[in-house]
């Protein structure tokens, strides 16, 4: 009987980790400076208050006149020592960069605002701004296969070990935030933050690739059995298998379909094309998906 050789997951991980590594970096280091001057010229003269470390640091700035970029690194920096410590190593090493270059970037960028002045009078546009800016920056940053860390970093510790899912666990922690900013600063300025929230997460979708939380691949590939144990044992997702023939030479093959969160649509592409440089996939937004582990 023929058998299938076992692929080594990890490697596979490792090797998408080191591809295009400089130009993946480039992107990073250009949204966490965008970020840090949209940051500095918008959101802390509006006292926009739009949940993580931002947010955080534009309330303490308020109650105790802390230096915004010295809360966002003890922020991000306690986030990366808890991520080391319950998420491991691995985990870690995608936030390391940005948790050291982005509140250098926020402290660098603080005079700007001293050269550039931008009345908050019309917070709705400003608001817009703000959505649209941050959410180009995070959609970047997700798709160079990194990310800026600090709390969603605790979302991340919440799925791993009480299974509460990671949207929701960052719907909670990222609404107290807001909330608090409201208490602060006023209902109406909550209302403006959660509108750029909104705006933010359309964007990030937008930027990666399409306007759908989750993507369904489906794969025709020569390699079903590793592309299968790299989706189920890597990534941790389902993956069903159809029969199929194709319509040209009524050759039978299987399709191998599996939905997947939109911010790992980079992981999966890549590692597809690692384990089959021929194979052939078609990624589609899944609007609603119900069900399933």
């Amino acid at each position: 009987m023929f058998k299938f050789k076992k692929i080594d997951t990890e490697e596979i991980a490792k090797k998408i980790n080191e591809h295009n590594k400089l130009k993946r970096y480039a992107m990073l280091l250009t949204a966490l400076f965008v970020s840090a001057v949209v940051y500095n010229l918008l959101i802390i003269p509006s006292n926009l208050v739009i949940g993580g470390a931002n947010g955080v640091a534009v309330i303490t700035r308020y109650i105790y006149h802390w230096d915004p970029a010295i809360t966002v690194f003890f922020i991000c920096v306690s986030m990366m020592i808890l991520s080391l410590m319950y998420l491991g190593k691995e985990v870690t090493k995608g936030v390391v960069v940005a948790t050291f270059v982005y509140p250098l970037f926020v402290e660098l960028t603080a005079p700007l605002s001293k050269y550039i002045t931008i009345t908050s009078n019309d917070l709705i546009v400003v608001a817009i701004f703000v959505g649209v800016l941050t959410g180009i920056c995070h959609g970047v940053m997700y798709k160079s296969g990194y990310s800026q860390g600090g709390l969603p970093i605790l979302s991340q510790i919440f799925h791993k070990y009480f299974k509460v899912s990671i949207s929701t666990s960052s719907l909670i922690i990222n609404s107290i935030i807001v909330f608090l900013g409201g208490f602060f600063f006023g209902w109406t300025m909550m209302m403006y933050s959660l509108i750029v929230i909104y705006i933010n997460s359309l964007m990030v979708d937008k930027v990666l690739l399409g306007i759908s939380a989750n993507k369904a691949f489906y794969i025709i590939t020569n390699k079903e059995k590793e592309v299968k144990e790299f989706i189920m044992e890597e990534l941790h997702h389902s993956v069903t298998v159809f029969d199929v023939k194709g319509g040209f030479k009524n050759r039978k093959g299987e399709v191998l379909l599996t939905v997947i969160p939109t911010r790992e649509y980079y992981v999966v592409t890549e590692g597809i094309k690692m384990i089959d440089k021929d194979a052939f996939f078609l990624a589609s937004d899944a609007y609603q998906v119900e069900g399933g582990k």
